[in-house]
């Protein structure tokens, strides 16, 4: 299971813009492997199998396999206590307050949600914004060559990070129903909020700058359901435009990861300033059809595109080969090819691998 194509640097040259001369296949295939791998149901021809070996089993690319990026707050103490063997409290510690939080993992301990959200009340964005303005960004250099040497030219570096500060708030640090209600009842917390975290990312983005990463993620899970258009051009937009601009300033590329409903964003998508989209999902999973999301990305990459519904045993083959075929021919060469957003762990691994021996053929 060997993988002598380089898509390293494949993947570089379609963020330069170029013809790559063929499709990049790179499908995110993390979340299906460790669940597979805890509960005992990897196929028997790939029990053995790292997860790199699975890649090259699929013929397929690696997007994210490192993030060197190293996150600290000083002067903060953390506390974790284990509530059961699923639920884990964090207490945060400061010389103005304490905070807390809470998240609950799925039964194999790979992903997990705020079942408490560290801010609740207006008083506590006091003490998080002291949290903010006493932490540290930095670069390890060493775990980043070494994860570049592990994957060797499977894929070109590249990771997501912390998200922008709205985003933040209605996913991870209050919940997208208080937050709306914080906007109403005391907006000028909130815009006192977002300037300071704003200005916190000042560091974030320096080390990235600085980082010889050449492709960076907005790993912002953009829902429009969530993201209405006048969050988007009142909160977003502003922010996103401005980190676009410095990192493309500094030699990056990058994309944002919008995994929702698209239709009523799709004017803003095609005004935004990101050079490729990521994850964006077609019908029958999603909201909008191909041609729909064309149209809004305009010469943009589209990053993903297959939905993953197709990777599910009970829809049909032939469905999902027509639907590659007509995502390579609306979007090549602008496209990496991927599944919008993951397979799902009950997803058939045989499919993401016909894929990978389909689109060898789809472009000469």
């Amino acid at each position: 299971m060997t993988q002598p194509v380089d898509f390293a640097q494949i993947n570089l040259d379609i963020f330069s813009g170029k013809d790559p001369g063929r499709v990049l296949w790179q499908p995110r295939l993390e979340f299906w492997y460790k669940v597979n791998q805890k509960r005992g149901t990897l196929p028997p021809h790939l029990r053995d199998a790292s997860l790199l070996d699975v890649y090259d089993y699929c013929h397929a690319s690696v997007r994210y396999f490192v993030n060197p990026l190293r996150h600290e707050f000083e002067g903060v103490s953390i506390g974790r206590q284990w509530l059961d063997e699923k639920t884990l409290k964090r207490t945060y510690t400061t010389p103005v307050g304490i905070l807390t939080d809470v998240l609950h993992y799925d039964e194999y301990g790979l992903s997990a949600y705020n079942s408490e959200n560290i801010l609740k009340t207006p008083r506590d964005f006091e003490i998080y914004e002291y949290m903010l303005q006493h932490e540290t960004w930095s670069w390890d250099q060493a775990a980043y060559e070494q994860a570049i040497q592990r994957v060797g030219g499977r894929g070109a570096p590249q990771f997501y990070f912390r998200r922008s500060p709205i985003q933040g708030l209605f996913i991870e640090n209050m919940g997208f129903e208080n937050t709306i209600f914080m906007m109403t009842d005391y907006p000028e917390i909130i815009e006192r909020y977002v300037e300071v975290a704003s200005a916190a990312d000042d560091a974030l983005y320096q080390v990235l700058c600085q980082s010889p990463t050449p492709i960076l993620n907005f790993g912002e899970n953009i829902d429009a359901h969530m993201d209405s258009p006048s969050i988007w051009r009142r909160h977003l937009l502003p922010y996103y435009t401005r980190r676009v601009n410095q990192l493309m300033e500094a030699g990056k590329s990058c994309y944002i990861h919008i995994d929702g409903a698209m239709r009523p964003l799709i004017r803003q998508i095609r005004e935004s300033p990101f050079p490729a989209i990521e994850a964006c999902t077609p019908i029958p999973q999603g909201d909008v059809t191909l041609e729909e999301i064309k149209e809004a990305l305009g010469e943009r990459i589209l990053v993903d595109g297959i939905p993953a519904v197709l990777f599910l045993p009970y829809f049909p083959l032939e469905e999902l080969k027509m639907m590659t075929q007509r995502v390579v021919e609306l979007f090549y060469p602008r496209l990496v090819l991927g599944i919008s957003d993951e397979i799902p762990p009950d997803g058939d691994i045989e499919r993401v691998r016909l894929v990978g021996e389909w689109v060898v053929e789809l472009v000469k």
